[in-house]
């Protein structure tokens, strides 16, 4: 079983990029293929070429999967709080869980056809893409206090929920409940899981030199302990074991500036 894996991510359409945070072709090549799917606090969809399109939630932990050799998968990452309106389904139905997406929809959907009629992978993306522009111009916009709330929790900022709750004016039992609707997760879950996407932000535009206790400091870690206990958390692996031996930039081998460089976008200069 090969565990690397071609993987070209890219920055959405310029009308997506309020929901979608990145885009991405994904051949599985001539072996089956070891993917785990990370926490990154919002929803994703996830669309084999010539398959069947899934949901996967938002993720608490990691979730392995077997992806079969021979197939190509485009899909989309989308924002937290960004794909229940989208959708048309609660996001706290789908925590943890990776689903086919007609079941979400309730109804026939003739995406799978017309990916699975696109000439090649980049016109396969660009038909996902395009299906996610019909859907959002029907679609309700995102709840603007969760959308709020969500940036204010970027790791780039650090507040407290008593803080964030006092700032806009809100109950923290209600901002739960509004959260748990349109993210999935509590905005404590939240916060934590977008503190690990910006130590991953930073160890992939991390220049050589850096030190990862530098790294962890930056989005809120108490130390190299705390960075290492929350990633065995949620990846199920440590810091080494998940980037490679350079634990202070990606060794993974695939460029994520794509997805990491909006994420990045809010980090003070």
């Amino acid at each position: 079983m090969d565990r690397a894996q071609a993987y070209d991510e890219r920055l959405p359409l310029p009308g997506l990029a309020a929901r979608v945070r990145t885009v991405w072709v994904q051949p599985t090549g001539p072996e089956a293929v070891l993917q785990r799917n990370q926490p990154a606090g919002g929803v994703e969809l996830q669309c084999p070429v010539g398959g069947t399109p899934w949901l996967v939630g938002p993720l608490t932990r990691a979730k392995a999967e077997i992806l079969p050799p021979g197939l190509t998968i485009v899909g989309a990452r989308f924002w937290p709080g960004a794909a229940a309106p989208l959708l048309g389904v609660p996001a706290d139905e789908l925590v943890d869980q990776i689903v086919p997406f007609g079941d979400v929809q309730g109804e026939p959907s003739d995406l799978a056809a017309r990916l699975a009629e696109a000439p090649g992978p980049d016109a396969a993306l660009q038909v996902l893409q395009l299906d996610l522009v019909r859907r959002q111009a029907a679609a309700p916009d995102p709840d603007p206090l969760v959308a709020e709330a969500v940036r204010r929790l970027m790791p780039w900022q650090p507040t407290g929920i008593s803080q964030l709750t006092e700032g806009l004016a809100i109950s923290e039992s209600q901002l739960r409940r509004r959260f748990l609707a349109e993210v999935g997760l509590g905005p404590k879950t939240l916060q934590r899981t977008l503190r690990f996407q910006g130590y991953l932000a930073l160890a992939q535009a991390a220049t050589h030199g850096r030190r990862v206790a530098d790294l962890a400091a930056e989005v809120g870690y108490a130390d190299h302990a705390h960075l290492g206990r929350e990633c065995l958390r949620l990846t199920g692996l440590t810091p080494r074991e998940l980037l490679g031996d350079a634990v202070d930039r990606c060794g993974c081998g695939h460029d994520h500036a794509a997805s990491y460089g909006p994420f990045l976008a809010g980090r003070p200069a």
